[in-house]
């Protein structure tokens, strides 16, 4: 007999088509039978070992976070909650070109410390893997939802060249080359690029094109964070549209925002030169975030020539007043890179998480506010956090603008992606709340998207980027990555007053036909694996 039934479930099937009521037998991990309400009449219904009645929710394929920052947290917190409880079934690791593979133990060393404000140093974590291969085997020994990896390319550029700011040269670009394909044989689904975090950002449009042409190879996507998401975010979303075409890659546009104030009602503009794009026949995606403000490490404000050489680097800079002075210019009149191009306006960065206990009394507050009430200019304080956190600071940035997150949000290549940082007293809202967000917010309470459509955004379109065959779809023969819930209470509980909460309306999560969320709490059950990729086609 079959291990479990759900019946009289409304399922949204995760195509966008419309619901339709049925039961739905899982054995084994996967869907065995969907017998619709018309069907079953009059016919005896399926039985399994296990019933779940499931009038009045919602059947979904597992939601597919498209860009997640889980890469230790799935290690050192089997119980993961923070995306579990949302519906999330599957998570995409290794964004913005940092991650911890591939790496040797000296770009191990560095990469731990350069984005230590979005994973922690990991002093808790057994690094007992270098290759993107052995950290895919790591995860299969049991963890809480499923996780795809991209290479990362500034980690790749850190191994091969190092965090200098100069063209690769022919053996280190070979070298890079041979990395990714290796990423790529290992089971990484693409490439990923910060291109305005070091070291990756010193990479020119022609190494990325070569490291792209052999993603392409393999039926793999690239994934950047562009060069700019405000000044010049149009010439730089054309620059990875033209970028990609040379290489013959699929694209998919990070956290695809138009922020700070020269971008407000601008999202027609990226839309249009998207659609130009598609429709002369390139294989575009990207994914947002159902929010406004933003969230990075304070570090990744400087401008990139203070970056140069690694974190160490950075500290002997800020430790340097006339250096010190150059960088505040950078950022506060020029408009550094590393900031977008825009000068940096301190009323908008909120410090959300420290790593050094002592510097608590710091997160909540912008750091104009907390430079005024200790009468001391911005940079001022800005620079001490820097310092004396040792780079690991994260903030909130609230530069968007909610017009151009609805349009973004509405266009037929849209996916999900959290970007959520889960480490901080005060992390975004965004990384316990996304999808019920969708669902809550933007689908019932302002109808921005339908139910169906949203479903689609969050599970089936990824899916289908991700070339998953047997996934993202309520379908026979499809994996049993599940979500219920009720359209009528689903929301995000987290706020930006108390990130942290788990949002309602989400009683059962399924990760390959085991429940991983019972009841709205979390059991105990580690089914989540590392999603290799498939064959090239």
């Amino acid at each position: 007999m079959e291990d479990l039934v759900i019946r009289d479930a409304d399922v949204v099937d995760g195509s966008g088509a419309g619901s339709y009521r049925a039961d739905v037998v899982i054995d084994d991990g996967r869907i065995v039978s969907i017998v619709k309400e018309a069907a079953a009449a009059g016919c005896q219904r399926p039985s399994a070992m296990r019933e779940l009645g499931a009038e009045g929710l919602v059947l979904a394929p597992g939601f597919i976070d498209m860009h997640a920052h889980s890469d230790l947290q799935l290690l050192r917190d089997p119980d993961h909650s923070a995306k579990a409880a949302q519906g999330v079934t599957l998570e995409v690791l290794g964004q913005d070109g940092l991650s911890y593979a591939p790496v040797d133990d000296r770009t191990l060393e560095e990469v731990r410390r350069a984005i230590a404000g979005w994973n922690g140093y990991g002093d808790d974590i057994d690094f007992d893997w270098r290759s993107v291969g052995e950290y895919l085997d790591r995860l299969d020994r049991g963890i809480a939802v499923n996780a795809a990896y991209l290479i990362p390319q500034g980690t790749v550029r850190a191994l091969a060249v190092g965090w200098e700011d100069r063209p690769a040269t022919p053996q280190e670009l070979d070298r890079m080359r041979q990395l990714v394909a290796e990423g790529m044989e290992q089971g990484a689904v693409g490439l990923s690029s910060g291109l305005t975090y070091t070291p990756g950002m010193y990479a020119e449009d022609a190494e990325l094109t070569e490291l792209c042409r052999v993603v392409a190879r393999y039926g793999g996507y690239y994934c950047p964070h562009h060069r700019s998401y405000g000044a010049g975010a149009l010439q730089a979303y054309a620059e990875m549209v033209e970028l990609t075409r040379q290489a013959g890659c699929a694209l998919h546009l990070a956290h695809a925002t138009m922020n700070f104030g020269v971008n407000k009602g601008r999202a027609p503009e990226l839309l249009a030169l998207l659609d130009d794009a598609l429709a002369s026949g390139a294989d575009i995606t990207l994914d947002t975030y159902p929010y406004t403000p933003g969230c990075t490490t304070l570090v990744a404000l400087l401008p990139s020539w203070a970056s140069e050489g690694g974190p160490e680097a950075v500290l002997k800079r800020l430790a340097d007043d006339d250096t010190a002075e150059r960088i505040r210019r950078h950022l506060e009149v020029e408009g550094s890179d590393g900031c977008h191009g825009v000068p940096v306006e301190w009323e908008t960065i909120e410090i959300s998480g420290v790593g050094d206990p002592s510097l608590a009394e710091y997160v909540g507050h912008t750091v104009r506010a907390a430079a005024g009430r200790r009468g001391e200019e911005p940079w001022t304080v800005a620079r001490r956090l820097l310092s004396a956190d040792r780079l690991g600071t994260t903030i909130l940035q609230h530069v968007g603008h909610e017009e151009n997150v609805r349009a973004i949000m509405r266009h037929r290549a849209h996916t999900g992606g959290s970007d959520g940082i889960l480490r901080g007293s005060k992390p975004h809202p965004r990384a316990y709340g996304t999808f019920p967000h969708y669902l809550g917010h933007y689908v019932r309470e302002l109808g921005v998207l339908s139910l169906e459509e949203c479903v689609a955004h969050l599970t089936g379109r990824p899916a289908a980027r991700l070339r998953l065959p047997d996934r993202g779809l309520v379908r026979e023969g499809h994996r049993a990555d599940l979500v219920l819930f009720d359209p009528a209470t689903v929301a995000a509980g987290s706020t930006y007053a108390e990130p942290r909460r788990l949002p309602t309306g989400i009683p059962y999560v399924l990760v390959d036909g085991r429940f991983v969320i019972e009841d709205g709490r979390r059991t105990d059950v580690l089914a989540g694996r590392a999603v290799r990729r498939p064959p090239a086609p």
